[in-house]
């Protein structure tokens, strides 16, 4: 997977995270959350459900108990959570893989995927049996196109060309813009139907419109494969389009 390591950052100020400008703090304690996604050599999973997956991975970390107010996550959570959010996508298979489920986390799965994401390290910090895992590797395709979408939609540009594991850090971001503008009911429905997010690529004739609806929109730091500001990602959802009820 090209590009697995992916140094992406999103903005979140603004209004919920929508299009955000980097603040002055972005840099006061550099955190990057670790999402590793597991790549068997005979069994890969689809780039869609792989994408998915990490959303989802993002989604529950920032819903766990232990990230909220009193875990033991939260002050990582929350530094991290509150300014310019950064991502890594690595992979592992076979004993890599049994050694991160044995680090604290949160594991997922998304059709042919599972994704397991940790809670922020510092910059400087990761744990030894992340630290080691491999950075690229196979890219990942669909063998069919994806089916209908459901209620969250995560859009990729689709005047960007992007690896397997960026794509993934930018639908990680979408997903937690989301999560940022959505309100206590929304998150409850949404927790109802199991975090669920349908990453999807644009219609190029749809991608002004939706940069323009006010939806929240990551703009990438340009770290790696795009320039920075490129807008990667519009997050939609019924709610987002009602500011976030």
């Amino acid at each position: 997977m090209t590009g697995a390591g992916d140094d992406t950052t999103a903005a979140t100020g603004g209004t919920a995270g929508r299009d955000g400008a980097v603040g002055g703090d972005a840099d006061r304690d550099r955190r990057v959350l670790p999402l590793v996604v597991r790549i068997e050599r005979s069994a890969p999973p689809e780039r869609t459900d792989a994408l998915e997956a990490a959303a989802l991975a993002v989604l529950a970390l920032l819903d766990d108990p232990r990230a909220l107010d009193g875990g033991e996550w939260a002050e990582a959570v929350r530094v991290w959570d509150g300014s310019r959010f950064r991502k890594v996508v690595r992979r592992a298979r076979g004993a890599e893989w049994r050694r991160v489920l044995d680090l604290p986390g949160v594991t997922v799965a998304s059709g042919t995927a599972e994704v397991r994401v940790h809670p922020p390290v510092p910059l400087d910090g990761w744990p030894k049996d992340l630290s080691r895992l491999q950075v690229s590797g196979t890219e990942l395709t669909d063998s069919s196109e994806p089916g209908p979408a459901g209620d969250v939609v995560l859009w990729l540009n689709p005047g960007l060309t992007m690896s397997a594991g960026k794509a993934m850090a930018q639908a990680g971001h979408g997903a937690q813009l989301a999560w940022q503008a959505s309100g206590d009911d929304a998150r409850r429905a949404w927790r109802d139907k199991g975090l669920a997010a349908s990453v999807r690529t644009a219609d190029p004739a749809a991608w002004a419109g939706l940069v323009a609806s006010r939806l929240p929109v990551v703009r990438d730091a340009g770290f790696t494969e795009i320039e920075p500001g490129s807008r990667t990602v519009v997050a939609d959802a019924p709610w987002l389009r009602e500011g976030g009820r």
